[in-house]
């Protein structure tokens, strides 16, 4: 039991830590807003580089991409809520309920690491040069993000047994 505890545990976390983000995404909207309008808009990467071709400066898109981002954490919390509450259902079945109730855990796992992952390291970091900006590169704080969310997933992915 305790193992299953633990990866119930854990995913109500993610989801916590999810609905952080989303719920000062929304309340504060302004702050990292102006995060997405300055990497959309590469103005503040090096000088001169070729790739400004790919560079947003129209605040439609801007607000675009991040109601997509803030669409993409809210559903990861959603998913992640879903799916412990679902874990936290079937913590006392076999093992082969216990472990079919991890879907929704898994599906929230995907979309987080599509989020902070996709979103912020391939879009944002080298599609946008994000990765060139000392002053609006979030690259290390979404590597910290999906980097737990995949430490996670592989533990409660881990088969379970029967209990004893």
């Amino acid at each position: 039991m305790t193992s299953r505890y633990a990866k119930i545990a854990m995913t109500l976390a993610l989801a916590a830590f999810a609905f952080m983000v989303t719920f000062n995404n929304i309340t504060d909207y302004g702050s990292n807003f102006a995060f997405v309008q300055h990497v959309f808009s590469m103005d503040t990467t090096f000088e001169g580089n070729s790739a400004m071709y790919r560079a947003i400066t129209t605040p439609a898109f801007w607000h675009a991409g991040y109601w997509l981002i803030i669409a993409g954490e809210g559903l990861t919390f959603v998913l992640f809520l879903l799916g412990g509450l679902k874990m936290l259902g079937a913590r006392n079945g076999s093992a082969a309920e216990f472990n079919a109730s991890k879907k929704l855990m898994i599906a929230g796992a995907t979309i987080g690491f599509l989020v902070w992952f996709f979103g912020f390291m391939v879009v944002g970091g080298e599609w946008f040069l994000m990765w060139q900006s000392k002053i609006w590169n979030g690259q290390d704080a979404a590597f910290k993000f999906y980097v737990a969310i995949l430490g996670v997933l592989i533990f409660v992915n881990q088969r379970d047994e029967e209990l004893a």
